[in-house]
């Protein structure tokens, strides 16, 4: 034993001294891997069976969750199909424009905005692929936000939750409508000047109304949480909860909804009503003439 010791701190004074011992610390270092990693063997073996055991559970968890939402989704279905062919029918009696669907393209999260007084995120889409500022950005719930500022291979994205951020939406139940404005919070939106008499209520269905032309209309934002109306004021206190999982969406999708028509300029409208109105009265002079 005490040989040993003498040898190791001979081996020391040598390794802190002289620059020769390194190849053979590597050399005794990889003569030792072996043996090393048949020691840690066991534990490795415990550690994955245990994170094997765990992820499987996760799995069997989630698998009965979509299984749950299948259902669900499934039983919608099978409502909205009778629905749909009721809309087409009733447009067709009354001769309205038919609906198109909405093109989009998906993008994942890249990252969240560290500051804690904007809601920002940044998302893999850009320039290149098609996208633009003021598009809509929505997850598998609802309506998440909108593009602020775009790169060639990725996105900002300002979210409903930011104190900067508002939009007109509208009650799904009654088509009463609002604005919708962030207050710094995941949670929680403000519904802005809803007059006290309005037929509000908690768990109204909030929906883009469309107006401004930058969100389509019928796209889910917020659930109704609380209405509070206050004696002898104008307006009701409402808070409206996020329906898109603002906090926990990894994945989205960018919406590339049609153009709204663009009213011609003034000059440019003046001409045409000016001789439609010529016409007009020509046509009057003429018959109080026969």
């Amino acid at each position: 034993m005490v040989l040993c010791a003498m040898l190791a701190a001979a081996l020391m004074y040598a390794d802190a001294r002289f620059t020769r011992m390194e190849p053979v610390r590597a050399q005794l270092s990889t003569l030792v891997a072996p043996i090393q990693w048949v020691v840690s063997l066991p534990s490795d073996v415990l550690n994955w069976g245990a994170l094997a055991l765990s992820e499987q559970r996760a799995l069997v968890d989630e698998n009965r969750r979509l299984r749950e939402q299948i259902l669900t989704l499934s039983h919608r279905v099978q409502r909205m199909a009778s629905l749909t062919a009721e809309n087409v029918r009733l447009r067709e009696l009354l001769a309205a424009t038919r609906e198109r669907d909405i093109p989009y393209i998906t993008a994942e999260l890249l990252s969240l905005d560290p500051d804690p007084f904007t809601h920002q995120m940044v998302i893999d889409r850009g320039r290149r692929d098609g996208a633009y500022v003021g598009q809509p950005v929505l997850d598998a719930s609802g309506l998440v936000g909108q593009v602020t500022a775009i790169s060639a291979y990725s996105s900002r994205v300002l979210l409903l939750a930011d104190a900067s951020h508002a939009l007109p939406v509208q009650i799904n139940r009654n088509g009463l409508r609002f604005v919708v404005q962030g207050v710094g919070s995941y949670e929680a939106l403000n519904v802005q000047h809803a007059p006290d008499t309005a037929d509000i209520r908690e768990g109204d269905l909030l929906t883009t109304s469309g107006l401004g032309g930058r969100f389509p209309p019928g796209y889910p934002v917020a659930r109704v949480s609380s209405v509070i109306h206050d004696p002898g004021e104008p307006f009701a206190r409402v808070t409206a909860a996020p329906v898109a999982q603002l906090q926990r969406s990894r994945h989205f999708l960018l919406l590339f909804p049609p153009a709204m028509p663009i009213a011609p300029p003034e000059g440019e409208l003046a001409a045409p009503a000016l001789e439609a109105a010529r016409a007009v009265s020509g046509a009057l002079v003429n018959e109080e003439t026969r």
